[in-house]
């Protein structure tokens, strides 16, 4: 954290003396002396506390300029009643049918026991050996799965995938992976430039009252910048040859994994596609709470509404087999058909240990790392033993546990580099892709196990 100014520093006395925080004025039962002298400590520390909501120096410099010292707590509390839109009511019966207009099967549900029967996941001309690519969330991480993706086809054994999946960040890479190593510069530049470097803007006082601590426009621009007409058209052509492309999102109104075929959407023609496809690939990588939910237009029982969608890493930070297949066991390919699947987590298998600080947005964070950690562990434990009851081949790459966390939090560019080129390096020896042994060991989560190595 950058250390705090003179400006910041009285900007921070400011706005504490308006909301009454800036002195201790005593110990109470339930706050102890500690704690409030803690709290009075903002005159030499970086940071000072709104009731019990840390908030960095520099965060509060900015309020103070955006808002005034006498009009602060009256746009604290006229902002607690502005800050979200109006949404048109709806009903549960009403989402359960709805869909994109104009667009029809644009998506499908991860738990709709239909899936896989309705529809074929890739055509009849899919080879007997389909081969499937699943890219995972990890945020910054995901510098790594670039990295891997480069140094494959640097080494010449890169297949084309018949189907390609990515959630959150691993969203991001998807559509670069599923075009195949023409897009490798892409990818590069999309996580080695500095692009990321500025994707958490503080949104200020509508961050903390708002949808979203952060500006989700950097985000929205970055998709923008990469995602245009001309990759539709290659994306579309490569649906009607019989590949698939498949990103996800969370639908917390229903509280529902959707996963959208984005070749189809690619293909339609309809106008919207552009603009639906962008709007998929930032929900997919819009972390709750830190950015805007994003707001997708559906039409159900003649009514249109819009659903909010979020991170896809909050249900399913990976996706190998949907939920409602590894229930059912329904054939998603030929029954003679031996597919073979890659996993490119990014990120790290096992648990990390760290001393969380004693603050909002760390804990938070750190909540929300561990559950979709233990989440992700089940998947892998479940979709492992789907594909082996089937013979399929299960092969998963990740980053090493002893590999250095960055020291600083968000998207610097230096460490992504060094992501990106850790990736490269696994990519291009050819031992990246191990397959793991993982059983349940009782009722304690499944911990991976690499037992062999496999070179495509």
């Amino acid at each position: 954290m950058a250390q705090i100014n003179e400006t910041d520093r009285d900007d921070a006395r400011g706005i504490g003396d308006q909301f009454g925080h800036s002195r201790c004025f005593g110990a109470t039962a339930s706050e102890p002396r500690e704690r409030c002298q803690q709290r009075a400590s903002y005159l030499t520390t970086n940071e000072f506390y709104v009731g019990y909501m840390t908030i960095t120096a520099g965060f509060a410099g900015s309020m103070r300029r955006a808002v005034g010292p006498v009009t602060g707590a009256a746009c604290f509390l006229a902002l607690v009643g502005c800050a979200g839109v109006t949404r048109v009511p709806f009903t549960s019966h009403e989402q359960s049918v709805a869909a994109i207009p104009g667009i029809s099967g644009a998506r499908l549900w991860a738990d709709d026991p239909t899936i896989g029967t309705g529809r074929r996941v890739v055509s009849p001309l899919a080879l007997k050996q389909p081969t499937v690519l699943a890219l995972s969330g990890g945020g910054a991480y995901a510098a790594f799965g670039a990295g891997l993706l480069n140094g494959w086809s640097a080494r010449g054994t890169r297949p084309q995938f018949t189907i390609v999946t990515g959630a959150s960040s691993g969203a991001l890479i998807a559509p670069f992976a599923f075009l195949g190593t023409g897009q490798d510069e892409a990818l590069r530049s999309i996580f080695t430039s500095g692009e990321m470097e500025n994707l958490l803007q503080s949104d200020g006082l509508m961050g903390l009252f708002g949808t979203g601590l952060y500006k989700t426009a950097p985000l929205r621009e970055l998709i923008v910048r990469h995602v245009d007409a001309k990759l539709l058209e290659a994306i579309a052509l490569e649906n009607r040859a019989g590949r698939r492309l498949y990103v996800v999102t969370t639908n917390i109104d229903a509280q529902r994994t959707a996963i959208w075929d984005m070749g189809k959407i690619a293909a339609s023609d309809d106008p919207g596609a552009l603009e639906l496809f962008r709007n998929i690939l930032t929900a997919s990588a819009s972390i709750p709470g830190l950015f805007s939910p994003v707001l997708i237009d559906v039409e159900g029982e003649g009514r249109r509404f819009a659903e909010m969608h979020v991170d896809g890493g909050v249900t399913a930070n990976v996706l190998i087999v949907p939920e409602a297949v590894l229930l059912s066991g329904t054939p998603l390919f030929a029954p003679n058909a031996r597919p073979k699947i890659y996993i490119v987590m990014n990120g790290k298998l096992a648990p990390e240990f760290e001393v969380v600080k004693d603050s909002t947005l760390p804990i938070v964070t750190r909540s929300f790392e561990t559950s979709v950690r233990a989440n992700t562990q089940n998947t892998l434990l479940a979709s492992y033993q789907f594909s082996k009851r089937r013979n399929w081949e299960f092969n998963l790459a990740s980053i090493d546990p002893d590999y250095p966390k960055s020291e600083s939090s968000g998207f610097g560019t230096a460490y992504m580099r060094q992501l990106f080129e850790y990736g490269y390096q696994k990519g291009q020896s050819g031992q990246l892709w191990q397959a793991p042994q993982l059983e349940l060991q009782g009722a304690a989560a499944a911990r991976p196990a690499v037992v062999t190595a496999v070179t495509p």
